[in-house]
């Protein structure tokens, strides 16, 4: 019988789709986590690529791996890793929230926070990372899709070619002239409030942490965004007077100005001041999130994948985020995956204000370690196409003379 042109056409499409599922179906699937390895390094001296972080590998028994991240107490976070691997290896590693769930109920057992957690983060995304290499798919595919095909970013001023403290215009015009990025991130007060000891700041010492704020109105007006970084320094007294201090320069945000989990505090300290409030940084788990955000406190919600539960949780923290109408604004002053994962999730969450980069990282310290290093242009980052978070480490990277390397295998 002859076919029809809209049949011929049908099949004609079909054909690469039915090629693609024969080719999945044919590709082994991960069932089994077979091996963990974790690397890290004793010093940032150590290597030239600056290391402070601990990369956890996850082996499976099709041949498919994954990487995942945490830091910064790198023995501590390995040595709970393999702890726990004698219960990990065996099972199915597809089963991430089954995974998430019985470990975290085994630390919260012994007190959960600290290394446990930053561990079980670093697992999680090596098993999303290991699930979406298995199906040849990127991860933000699996989370959601491209809500946002390019992430807004700011720079965070770790120490690189000038002092943001001194220079801090110079940063500024070199990276809307090189990377278009129109946001900074600076830590002005810190200095007072190590001489203190986090107790008072006096008017001579506030004029002189507004001096690189000033610096930047005056060079650039309104048309970049200011963010202070505050690092849980100061005290609700000090936080206020601070505060008030730089409301006339209109910052994008304050940034953990109190300790964590103080949040009657932040309360107070939110109804004190006209400049926005963010935090969460430190913070790990979503009951942790759920009280900041009952708490009315913060415009911006802030986390870090690679402490906070991983990606699993951290795509909770969003949502959550969302249902109380805030944007996130991700942390990922840390290790290479930290930028790659968060920015899958970037990518596939409706409401995000903004994200981090660092300058240093991605033009001096990325090239150095990974073969496919991302960058930004046009003042923001677009997620790698690659499958799992699209992150390729150099082999002598992985196998550098002074890492640190640990193996748990099944017998």
């Amino acid at each position: 019988m002859p076919l029809s042109r809209r049949s011929f056409v049908s099949r004609l499409l079909a054909a690469p789709l039915a090629g693609a599922y024969a080719t999945a179906a044919r590709a082994a699937v991960p069932s089994k986590i077979t091996r963990i390895e974790t690397v890290y390094w004793k010093s940032r001296d150590d290597a030239p690529f600056w290391p402070h972080w601990t990369w956890v590998k996850i082996d499976s028994d099709a041949g498919v791996s994954g990487i995942g991240e945490t830091y910064p107490r790198n023995p501590a976070e390995a040595a709970v890793v393999h702890a726990i691997a004698g219960s990990l290896i065996g099972r199915d590693p597809r089963d991430i929230e089954r995974i998430w769930a019985d470990l975290y109920r085994s630390f919260d057992y012994q007190v959960a926070g600290g290394a446990e957690i930053r561990a079980l983060s670093a697992i999680d995304l090596a098993l999303w990372d290991l699930l979406a290499k298995s199906l040849n798919a990127p991860v933000y595919r699996l989370i959601g899709g491209k809500a946002n095909p390019r992430v807004r970013l700011y720079n965070t001023c770790f120490p690189y070619k000038f002092d943001f403290n001194r220079e801090p215009e110079k940063i500024m015009r070199e990276l809307i002239a090189t990377r278009g990025i129109k946001a900074i991130k600076i830590w002005p007060f810190d200095g007072a409030a190590a001489r203190s000891r986090n107790q008072f700041i006096t008017p001579q010492e506030i004029d002189a942490a507004l001096q690189p704020v000033r610096r930047l109105r005056d060079a650039f007006g309104s048309d970049i965004d200011i963010a202070v970084e505050f690092h849980a320094q100061w005290n609700l007294t000090s936080a206020i007077r601070i505060a008030h201090s730089l409301e006339p320069y209109h910052p994008m945000w304050l940034e953990d100005m109190l300790m964590p989990g103080n949040y009657l505090q932040y309360h107070e300290l939110a109804a004190a001041t006209s400049v926005p409030l963010i935090a969460g940084e430190r913070m790990a788990g979503k009951l942790q999130f759920e009280q900041l955000l009952e708490s009315r406190t913060v415009k911006y919600v802030m986390f870090d994948v690679t402490w906070c539960g991983g990606l699993t949780e951290a795509r909770k923290i969003a949502a959550m985020a969302d249902a109380f109408e805030l944007p996130i604004a991700p942390h990922t002053a840390g290790g290479p995956l930290l930028f790659y994962a968060t920015t899958h999730l970037s990518t596939a969450s409706p409401n995000v204000w903004i994200q981090e980069s660092c300058q240093r990282f991605y033009e001096h310290d990325w090239p150095a370690m990974l073969e496919n290093p991302i960058a930004p242009e046009d003042g923001s980052i677009r997620v790698p196409e690659e499958s799992g978070f699209g992150m390729r480490i150099k082999p002598e990277v992985w196998n550098h003379p002074a890492a640190v390397r640990q193996v748990s295998e099944g017998k």
